[in-house]
């Protein structure tokens, strides 16, 4: 049998990621409107002809195969937080959902660049009422989605080893807000297009704007799989965070560090691994409570060294 000293050494790993976030119910609220919208401009595409259309509706679909990911990455990390395969928890689930949403939209971008090049050789005719129409509805679809992804909480509950559930810190859904943004960008240069080949003969721009949408989708593709693989591959926390911890442990001239890991093992929640040295060294515990609160530090593992040079 443990006893008390022991038992307050043990821990649990989960570090907040078994508590289900606001933004998992906001994500698939957004999916079931995208879905919706995505079969309604894929079909006015086709039937009125619109490439802009076309290239709205792929992007939704893109944007709902992603976020599709996020949910399941939401309730994937929930139900196995607890499970002792994962070494500090399944706060990297995100991380991955994001970095797989990112290579469908990389996969959806070219699609969408390939089918706007062959309208650029071989236009077709639009009915550009019923297609303007359609994307106006689209954009107000978008709005609506960026409103519930972006609606904050009043309260925020404060859990076990410093996480805090805060709509900033939560990765999944910060990337799903900007799925939405870019689908809403998509809208506006659909209804740009067709308004300018309606009135101005210039029916050229619809498929220009197909390829103009690509960009922004492989663009914002590339930057989650910059921000996400960063985060897979354990790379080095903000620079601000680390100078917090050297400062903290560093304030008192007789310790020094010489070794930081400062990595992120899920949304906003750090681990690290600090090498001390000291000419009168204290236990552990003493350099961890240096370390300012507000740093989401949820595992600390402290070397401490006899600093034999002074």
């Amino acid at each position: 049998m443990k006893n008390n000293k022991e038992t307050d050494w043990n821990h649990s790993h989960s570090f907040g990621q078994d508590q289900k976030r606001p933004g998992e119910s906001r994500t698939i609220i957004v999916i079931a409107v995208t879905a919706v919208m995505m079969v309604v401009e894929l079909a006015a595409g086709i039937l009125f002809g619109s490439m802009a259309l076309l290239a709205d509706g792929l992007h939704m679909a893109s944007h709902a195969a992603a976020l599709s990911i996020n949910v399941l990455a939401y309730i994937y990390a929930r139900r196995h937080a607890h499970n002792a395969r994962f070494s500090f928890g399944t706060g990297k689930v995100n991380a991955l959902g994001g970095f797989s949403g990112a290579v469908l939209l990389a996969v959806f971008a070219v699609m969408m660049a390939l089918e706007s090049g062959v309208r650029l050789i071989n236009p077709v005719a639009i009915a550009y009422d019923q297609a303007i129409f359609v994307a106006v509805i689209g954009l107000l679809v978008n709005g609506l989605s960026m409103f519930v992804l972006n609606h904050k909480d009043k309260h925020h509950h404060e859990h076990g080893h410093g996480y805090h559930d805060d709509h900033h810190l939560d990765h999944n859904l910060r990337s799903a807000y900007l799925h939405v943004l870019a689908d809403a960008l998509t809208s506006f240069l659909a209804i740009f297009a067709l308004l300018a080949a309606k009135y101005f003969g210039l029916v050229w721009m619809d498929p220009l704007m197909g390829i103009a949408g690509a960009v922004l989708v492989s663009r914002w593709s590339i930057g989650l799989l910059r921000t996400t693989s960063h985060v897979l591959l354990d790379g080095q926390a903000p620079a601000d965070i680390q100078q917090k911890v050297l400062d903290g442990i560093g304030k008192n001239d007789d310790n020094r560090v010489i070794d930081l890991h400062l990595w992120a093992v899920g949304p906003g929640i750090y681990a690290a691994i600090v090498s001390v040295v000291a000419k009168v060294p204290q236990s552990p515990d003493y350099y961890k409570q240096l370390i300012p609160s507000d740093v989401k530090l949820v595992h600390v593992t402290v070397e401490v060294n006899r600093d034999s040079e002074r």
